[in-house]
């Protein structure tokens, strides 16, 4: 709903990014470490202007270590290995992807845009570019009908890519999309607490990378995190603890406004 009801999409002119970068060193000075493009899809833009902004910003402040953006898989796929190691040598260093689900039914009913085996194919790219990945995935997206599927695929998934970072979020519906009238209409079956921890044992137990995970969002019942597969155990410790609460002490399913 951000995107779709927000204003059309389009590409600022490099200058007027390039603009902002300089009134940005002014206000901030040259010593600002880590620098985010944002927008929800700003790998879309043109590979020579989001190289040109990678590489002035590095130019201006001499001390930056990162620079990140938010890129979906079909577009980061149409860019390819060549022009992700461009960018990459342009001072691209980190993307966010939201990988959601590995499930293909589950990413066809929530329109994604992108299927599995492309979403992996893009992910390995960016890995292999040198650039730093972070994958969100989505609990509860599938629904109670789709639950086991979407977990085991979506672990699959993520074993085939082997991101840096798996970011956890949790389904929550929102005012005026789809598939809240679906659940009104007693289509789509929201998971429980207990049902989306299950669903988040069944993700990790199937995991084989080497990634750091996070689940730093408000949606989330828990907060897990940690290195795998060296923290594997302790993840699943703090699941099985957490399913052995009473369900009313977790935040109840409501309807989110942005």
């Amino acid at each position: 709903m951000v995107y779709k009801k927000g204003p059309p999409y389009r590409v600022r002119p490099v200058e007027e990014i390039k603009d902002d970068l300089e009134k940005a060193r002014k206000l901030y000075g040259a010593n600002v470490r880590s620098l985010f493009f944002p927008a929800g899809n700003t790998i879309a833009m043109p590979t020579d202007q989001l190289a040109v902004i990678c590489a002035h910003a590095r130019g201006i402040f001499p001390a930056l270590e990162r620079i990140t953006v938010y890129g979906s898989s079909r577009y980061i796929f149409n860019k390819g290995p060549v022009e992700l190691r461009r960018l990459r040598g342009s001072g691209l260093s980190r993307i966010h992807v939201g990988l959601e689900s590995g499930d293909d039914e589950v990413l066809r009913r929530i329109k994604k845009g992108s299927d599995s085996e492309e979403q992996i194919q893009a992910g390995v790219w960016v890995m292999e570019a040198g650039i730093e990945l972070s994958e969100y995935v989505m609990l509860g997206i599938g629904g109670r009908e789709r639950s086991l599927e979407h977990a085991e695929l979506t672990a699959k998934c993520l074993n085939a890519i082997n991101p840096d970072f798996i970011r956890i979020r949790t389904f929550l519906p929102k005012v005026d999309t789809l598939l809240l009238h679906q659940i009104r209409k007693g289509r789509f079956k929201v998971l429980s607490p207990h049902e989306v921890l299950r669903e988040t044992r069944t993700i990790i137990e199937g995991l084989e990378v080497g990634s750091m995970i996070l689940s730093d969002h408000y949606t989330n019942y828990v907060d897990l995190h940690g290195r795998m597969p060296s923290e594997k155990g302790r993840i699943l410790a703090a699941i099985e603890e957490a399913l052995g609460r009473d369900e009313g002490l977790f935040r109840s399913v409501y309807v989110g406004t942005q």
